[in-house]
């Protein structure tokens, strides 16, 4: 994708979404929900041993696998981070988080992303969100993990979309989500890899049918 000629294209992914990383296990994952058809196939992004991406607002795709590709080559989050956003003439319109499998973390937001927007981070993880109905659903996610720290990765992710979802959400409603989880270790046969990949691409109710 050109970013600098077509910086506003679709996919758009105005979301929430969480990336984590469980202490105890070393596994990490990406949770998301949207008022967009297959979030999916468009935020989400991971492998084990590697790290974890999201990619959203005026979503360029293309930080998913630019991100782990520099993961892999050595650069900490924050260096992949500025790489990836120092070509993209559209960085003001975009949301991205990055975690790495030693728990660092990166996190952007731009300044032009929808409102309200935010994010916030701690240890294991990042909480990002666009075009959201009230300021408040960023830290609510927050509190989410860290209240829920005797759940199993893939449960506490999920208890992190429910809370967004009780402050309101996305200001458009809601219609998919998904769940990826991938290994603290590299995996030796690539199909292996995900762990879970779970999606619900058009549904009234995308967190329960979750």
């Amino acid at each position: 994708m050109n970013t600098k000629k077509f910086p506003f294209q679709k996919p758009f992914a105005h979301t929430y979404s969480i990336v984590a990383r469980d202490e105890s296990t070393g596994k990490m994952g990406v949770g998301v929900q949207s008022h967009w058809f297959s979030v999916g196939s468009v935020v989400p992004w991971g492998e084990s041993g590697v790290g974890v991406v999201a990619t959203q607002a005026f979503c360029n795709v293309s930080f998913g696998l630019r991100g782990l590709d520099l993961l892999k080559k050595g650069n900490a989050p924050q260096d992949a981070l500025e790489l990836l956003l120092s070509s993209d003439d559209g960085k003001d319109v975009r949301q991205l988080a990055i975690l790495d499998a030693q728990g660092r973390i990166a996190v952007h937001t731009g300044k032009n992303c929808i409102q309200a927007a935010g994010h916030k981070k701690g240890v294991n993880y990042s909480v990002q969100a666009n075009m959201m109905l009230h300021s408040t659903v960023w830290s609510a996610m927050a509190d989410a993990f860290e209240k829920n720290s005797e759940l199993a990765l893939p449960e506490r992710i999920i208890e992190v979309l429910k809370a967004a979802e009780s402050q309101g959400g996305d200001i458009r409603g809601k219609q998919s989500a998904a769940l990826l989880i991938v290994g603290g270790e590299t995996k030796e046969n690539r199909w292996e890899d995900p762990e879970i990949d779970l999606r619900v691409e058009d549904h009234q109710e995308p967190l329960k049918e979750l």
